[in-house]
């Protein structure tokens, strides 16, 4: 009775700590934490908090946690993980934001300092106002830009070098309207920037389709244009070629651990969010957000991080911002 006992004890152990079998050679992952390296409602956030959800929805690995620790454009959150040297249950989730902020942010820690797991989803950008907004358009929104584009307010959630920034640069110079000349307000992710364009702080923002993707079903925000190569099915707005502007962008979003893990960890991690990346709940998940699957692990996600970093060195530049 005793044996029956511990037995059906050590299988509610294994099923509510969530984690595979743990023997010699195989990590134990329970206990695992997502940090958000910006504040809450960001796309970081939001993407970190879904992997966290689907985790436990597929019978993965429960109780992740996720928490933020926001500040210069990532890179508190990049000395931190950087600093846990050796922890394999610490992620981060990052992107194009982070690899910029490598750039225009004091650090000693880099995104070379890091273990690569995996690149998960992209998007594009938007230009978006509020609803009642005088621009009904875009081509109404550049002919007032370009009179006077030291007037124009842009908001991004992202610092100088993050995705929002380079976008919004990009269609600057675009639109021949010098870099130099923008008023881009930074704000600390989606969310911060959302309250700015609903209370009119800026007169346009740049960011994520999928974090304001409820407020423009709702109707409380009007999308001037995309910056991907197509059209996005369901929201009435054209791609910038669309509009007469040859600039097309794409920010993406993945998984970085600290540095120094153990071989059978790193393996671990990634088997991880590859089971997650296969499950049902995930691809829901992407279809819901308006994602594009950008599944990308091991070496070739490390190399990848490497090439990102060289060709945000080399905007900023042409850009005149580094």
């Amino acid at each position: 009775m005793w044996r029956r006992t511990a037995a059906m004890a050590a299988v509610l152990l294994l099923a509510v700590s969530g984690c595979a079998e743990v023997g010699p050679g195989k990590a134990d992952l329970s206990g695992l934490r997502i940090m958000v390296p910006n504040r809450p409602g960001g796309g970081y956030d939001i993407t970190a908090r879904t992997a966290a959800k689907v985790l436990g929805e597929a019978g993965i690995l429960y109780d992740v946690e996720v928490f933020n620790l926001p500040g210069a454009g990532g890179v508190v959150g990049l000395q931190r993980l950087v600093y846990e040297r050796g922890n394999s249950r610490l992620l981060m989730l990052m992107g194009l934001g982070v690899v910029g902020s490598q750039y225009t942010q004091p650090s000693r820690a880099t995104l070379r300092d890091t273990t690569p797991i995996a690149r998960l989803i992209q998007e594009p950008d938007i230009v978006v106002v509020t609803r009642d907004s005088p621009y009904q358009s875009l081509d109404q929104l550049v002919e007032a830009w370009r009179q006077d584009p030291a007037s124009f307010r842009l908001g991004g959630g992202s610092a100088a070098g993050g995705p929002d920034h380079l976008a919004a640069m990009l269609l600057a110079k675009g639109l021949g309207i010098s870099p130099r000349t923008v008023a881009y307000q930074s704000y600390d992710g989606g969310g911060a920037l959302l309250a700015a364009i609903l209370g009119r702080e800026v007169t346009f923002g740049v960011s994520g389709l999928a974090e304001y993707y409820d407020q423009i079903k709702q109707g409380q925000l009007r999308v001037l244009a995309v910056t991907s190569d197509r059209r996005v099915s369901d929201i009435e707005a054209p791609t910038l070629r669309q509009a007469g502007v040859d600039v097309v962008f794409a920010n993406w979003r993945g998984i970085v651990a600290p540095p120094d893990l153990p071989p059978a960890d790193v393996t671990a991690l990634r088997e991880l969010v590859g089971q997650m990346h296969a499950s049902a709940e995930w691809g829901a998940a992407v279809s819901r957000n308006g994602w594009t699957d950008a599944y990308l692990t091991g070496d070739a996600y490390g190399e990848f991080l490497r090439e990102e970093s060289d060709r945000v060195a080399g905007v900023l530049a042409d850009l005149g911002l580094h």
